[in-house]
């Protein structure tokens, strides 16, 4: 039933290594062995970074847990977290874990119906909300949360004559209270949480209907931890920059490996300031989706072009010369001396500028939620900046595979983590087997019947393949894979992620074509780039929806999907396309809060534009 396995030779790496087993024991061992190192930074209001050492996150993280204690959270109960990435939202989610309770993450995109499906599928007592602007979609829907006892506001006034809502300092200040009578409390509590106790319910943003419920105890995110610190590819003296949304399983797993290895972390989830921030907190790694090296990619070429002459011609031989270098030694050739020699001038001139963008100390990035184009991975390991793909899925806690410093293929996600089976189905699924598979979905056990086989397998509903040498590479989500009327199968994610990594201006593109003569797209240009280009070439700065129905414009998009075309198979081609006036937005429906296309959405919203590219 079967075409092809692989797994690492090593045994899970928790199996008898005296580790901690649960998130509270591993947060409370690098509290004690990190005690006055750095833990986190974050902005302060100022616009300062603000720095704060193990031993000052650990009592912070005591006096909330108590907190939640004096609130009557009994073990296993949820706490829900609505709120962006930032540092408070850490600290509650490690009072959580410390107060035996389990975290249910709520993205703060979410609309008040979502939130209060998700609140009350799972259960959830106490919810820890961000600002006034998450809190009034909790009072929106009051009554519809009749389990929920008490709101704790992050920040804003908190302040309501029944009392349902009060301040994490007041929260905290219960908890100074209770641990004046009790202070074995938390550590009691911790303790008691074993592995395989209830740790975090994601909510699976999911591409249609409502989200699941993904139920991960203590051991699978103890396993991921452990895995990560037996890869060895990263080290205490590491600064990690944190943008990635912490209700998304690999924000989460980002943070366990923290607690494992040791390291510090800039934390900011404001995405419009990455580039902004790596340059002044100067990160060793960054985990991040395909999008964000795409618009980084897409801002230095067209910075690039904008400036013309002889300082674009410079660029491009540049880009040349550290595209050359770097395929002479992912082939395992040496350089010869005279592209050496160049590659010095190109670097000083050119190559180290792009790296000093993102800090100048960037060991690797790690790409994962999506498969990252390898054409665009070889362009910034041109530049000297190494982007690592990796693999998994919020049901195995984040990780299965993942590429290495000192072992990676570029179109891999790398091979699985120590423990971890991969099997490809003999439809070409990807099944996975590892420590840090689920319990099921909450409440959904025909669903999690359909996911997980007697064996343990998990099927992932992705399409991939195995090397000779161990490396996994994944092609497609089955259910997106599509058939022309002429019988071809069509990958539209790696047609899509060609044409991103092609065309500077491009925010999205969806390929489309099932049981059609031949593929379409819906192209969504980015509304800065295309601006610059506009003012560039002498076009009026219109509104972008204006913008973008002007000849001029449909010349410039049609250039890329020719270059596209000339590198896909006759049927793979985007025969017609049509541009969006907008973005395809989270708010909208068309995204989830991760940047992952619903696809099928995005069809149903734009079915009169997609059936107006056959009519002709």
């Amino acid at each position: 039933m079967t075409r092809s396995r692989t797994q690492h030779d090593a045994p899970p790496p928790s199996a008898g290594s005296g580790r901690p087993e649960t998130v509270g024991g591993l947060f409370i061992d690098r509290v004690t062995r990190s005690a006055a190192a750095e833990a986190f930074r974050f902005p302060a209001p100022d616009g300062a970074w603000e720095s704060v050492s193990w031993t000052a996150v650990g009592e912070r993280v005591t006096h909330l847990a108590a907190g939640l204690l004096a609130l009557g959270i009994e073990p296993g109960e949820r706490v829900a977290i609505m709120s962006g990435t930032r540092y408070e939202w850490i600290v509650a989610d490690l009072a959580v874990m410390c107060a035996g309770a389990a975290t249910t993450t709520v993205y703060p995109s979410s609309i008040a119906e979502d939130v209060a499906f998700i609140l009350c599928d799972s259960d959830s007592r106490v919810v820890i909300a961000e600002d006034p602007a998450q809190l009034a979609k909790l009072r929106e829907q009051r009554a519809e949360l009749p389990g929920v006892r008490t709101v704790v506001l992050i920040a804003g006034d908190a302040d309501t004559e029944d009392g349902w809502v009060i301040s994490l300092d007041e929260l905290a200040r219960r908890g100074a209270d209770l641990l004046a009578t009790t202070p074995d409390a938390v550590a009691a509590r911790s303790a008691a949480t074993g592995p395989d106790s209830l740790a975090t319910l994601i909510y699976t943003s999911g591409t249609t209907g409502r989200p699941k419920g993904v139920r991960l105890s203590h051991a699978a995110w103890a396993y991921q931890a452990a895995a990560l610190v037996d890869l060895d590819i990263l080290g205490a003296d590491d600064l990690q920059y944190l943008w990635l949304p912490l209700a998304h399983a690999f924000g989460k797993v980002m943070l366990t490996a923290q607690l494992a290895i040791g390291f510090a972390t800039a934390v900011d989830g404001r995405v419009d300031r990455i580039v902004e921030n790596l340059a002044v907190v100067r990160p060793t790694f960054m985990g991040a989706v395909p999008r964000i090296f795409e618009k980084a990619h897409g801002r230095i070429a067209t910075t690039v072009e904008a400036k013309g002459g002889p300082r674009a011609r410079l660029f491009a031989w540049a880009v040349g010369v550290g595209r050359r270098v770097s395929d002479a030694r992912l082939a395992g050739r040496p350089v010869p001396p005279l592209l050496a020699a160049a590659h010095r001038v190109a670097d000083a001139l050119v190559l180290a500028k792009i790296r000093a963008r993102f800090g100048g100390r960037i060991r690797f990035f790690v790409s994962g939620s999506a498969t990252l184009d390898p054409e665009l991975a070889r362009w910034f390991h041109g530049a000297g900046i190494l982007v690592l793909d990796a693999y998994g899925m919020t049901e195995n806690a984040a990780g299965a595979c993942i590429n290495r410093p000192d072992a990676f293929r570029f179109g891999t996600v790398g091979r699985p983590f120590p423990g971890t089976e991969i099997r490809i189905a003999a439809d070409g699924e990807i099944l996975l087997r590892s420590p840090s598979i689920m319990v099921g979905y909450h409440h959904q056990p025909e669903t999690t019947t359909e996911a997980l086989d007697d064996e343990g397998w998990l099927h992932t509903g992705d399409i991939g393949e195995v090397d000779a040498d161990g490396f996994v590479r994944v092609t497609d989500r089955k259910k997106d894979l599509f058939k022309t009327s002429g019988g071809k199968y069509v990958s539209p994610a790696a047609v899509e992620g060609r044409f991103l990594a092609l065309c500077p201006y491009a925010a999205q593109i969806v390929v489309y074509g099932a049981d059609r003569k031949y593929c379409t797209a819906l192209v969504a240009l980015d509304p800065d780039a295309l601006g610059g280009w506009a003012k560039r070439t002498g076009l009026s700065t219109d509104p972008h929806a204006e913008l973008v129905a002007r000849p001029e414009v449909r010349t410039l998009a049609q250039g890329y999907v020719d270059e596209l075309n000339a590198g896909l198979n006759q049927w793979e081609t985007v025969k017609d396309f049509a541009l969006l006036d907008r973005e395809l937005t989270v708010e909208a429906g068309e995204l989830t809060p991760s940047l992952k296309l619903r696809r099928k959405v995005v069809e149903d919203l734009h079915r009169d534009r997609l059936d107006q590219l056959y009519e002709s």
